[in-house]
């Protein structure tokens, strides 16, 4: 299989080009013969004139790459290493929605042939690719996995509006089921990852590893969360007392802040589900998740007792948000916990403004029904910095005074204007 692909005798082909899927794409086709899938035409069109639907890649790019994108699953046909890297979310009741996974696999099994290879990217439940996945390919192939084709497991990791830690630098890992397709799939990643390749033991294994990885993330983001609960009513400030704690060598640096987004805010989810599957109830992971699904609701309660505090009624007050993405320096506004944040100010009555330099207006209107607004209108009585964009981190009280009376109130979620603000009320997390 490796040597096809360097030889272009085959393709590889990447079903589902979002945040993950383009990355790995455009990579892979600076190396091989790639084929990219999407459903989404309109996105499809703008990646054929070298532009980044998710805003992250620049289109320099999407020079000398040997791509072709399709929203014909017949396409897929010319390829013989199929990576599926699609969303993997949860539904209302915060259960594993397994739809465009499995989507996915039919896809792929209705064009899979004898030596072909499938390598899943999305974040699963340990067990799942095999469980799950690997039914659904041998039901639309007629085939059978290991003796007729080859599946493997290689956890995304790439981080959304880092441009450090990339694709090419974050070590992959990888994993097969069984000894030559660990192998195989081990070095066709290390065609295009410089950082090198882990070579796990199991399908099993290598799904473990990525749950894990945002759930520890998460559980810690969540204690740092109940911290700051804890020290706002006591009266101390959460940052200065992580700055403090800080200063020892093996603290570790985790803030308070809105969990949202697509792997955080919802990975640890599906490694609830499997753990209750098995018998077991995760306290600490459910814990986390619902300390974290609470901040949103939480933010919203503090400022209107701020709006209250400096007499004024909730009702009517006019309150403008900065950032809605689900964290900073992104267009995604996926799950974003802003969201909770503006409903609970609007249950409360207060009309609320927002405005983001990142998110598309078009995209909010049709995700969450809000009007984006391209810049603050008129005297508020509170702002709130929800989402540290670079665009904000160097605001001084300036930059509010024409914007809030003088009873105003800045609220600071991630502390960024710790000590800028004095005329005005100030809170953070």
């Amino acid at each position: 299989m490796y040597t096809k692909l360097i030889n272009r005798e085959t393709k590889l082909s990447v079903i589902g080009l979002g945040y993950v899927g383009l990355p790995v794409a455009l990579e892979f086709a600076k190396k091989v013969s790639v084929i990219g899938f999407d459903i989404r035409h309109d996105r499809l069109e703008r990646m054929k004139k070298g532009i980044d639907p998710n805003n992250e890649l620049s289109p320099e790019e999407f020079e000398g790459t040997d791509i072709v994108y399709t929203s014909d699953p017949n396409d897929l046909k010319e390829a013989s290493f199929h990576i599926i890297a699609v969303p993997t979310p949860t539904d209302r009741h915060n259960l594993p929605d397994l739809t465009p996974i499995l989507k996915a696999s039919e896809i792929v099994g209705m064009i899979l042939k004898k030596g072909d290879y499938v390598v899943y990217e999305s974040t699963v439940y340990p067990g799942c690719t095999e469980k799950d996945c690997v039914p659904v390919l041998e039901k639309f192939s007629a085939l059978n996995c290991i003796i007729d084709f080859k599946v493997g497991f290689s956890p995304e990791r790439i981080n959304p509006g880092d441009k450090v830690h990339t694709l090419t630098s974050i070590v992959k890992v990888t994993s097969g089921c069984d000894k030559e397709s660990s192998e195989n799939i081990a070095r066709i990643y290390e065609l295009i990852i410089t950082a090198g390749v882990h070579r796990a033991s199991s399908i099993k294994v290598a799904e473990s590893s990525k749950i894990i990885e945002n759930a520890q993330r998460d559980i810690n983001i969540a204690f740092m969360n109940e911290l700051s609960i804890i020290f706002n009513r006591i009266g101390v400030n959460t940052y200065e007392v992580l700055e403090a704690a800080g200063t020892k060598w093996n603290f570790l640096n985790f803030n308070p802040g809105l969990v949202g987004g697509h792997c955080i805010g919802v990975d640890p989810y599906y490694l609830s589900y499997k753990a209750k599957e098995v018998g077991y109830h995760p306290q600490m992971i459910d814990s986390g998740r619902f300390i974290n699904d609470s901040m949103g609701r939480y933010v919203g309660k503090q400022l209107v007792k701020k709006i209250i505090a400096s007499s004024k009624s909730p009702k009517g007050a006019r309150v403008l948000i900065m950032g809605i993405t689900f964290k900073e320096n992104v267009s995604d506004i996926r799950n974003s916990k802003v969201i909770d944040v503006v409903d609970e100010l609007t249950d409360f009555g207060v009309l609320v403004d927002i405005v983001d330099p990142r998110a598309s207006a078009n995209e909010v209107k049709e995700e969450y029904s809000i009007g984006l607004k391209a810049r603050p209108e008129g005297i508020y009585d509170a702002v709130i910095v929800a989402v540290n964009h670079s665009e904000y981190l160097d605001l001084q009280e300036d930059h509010f005074e024409p914007l809030l009376d003088k009873k105003g109130i800045v609220a600071d979620i991630k502390g960024i204007l710790r000590g800028r603000i004095n005329k005005f009320t100030y809170w953070s997390l």
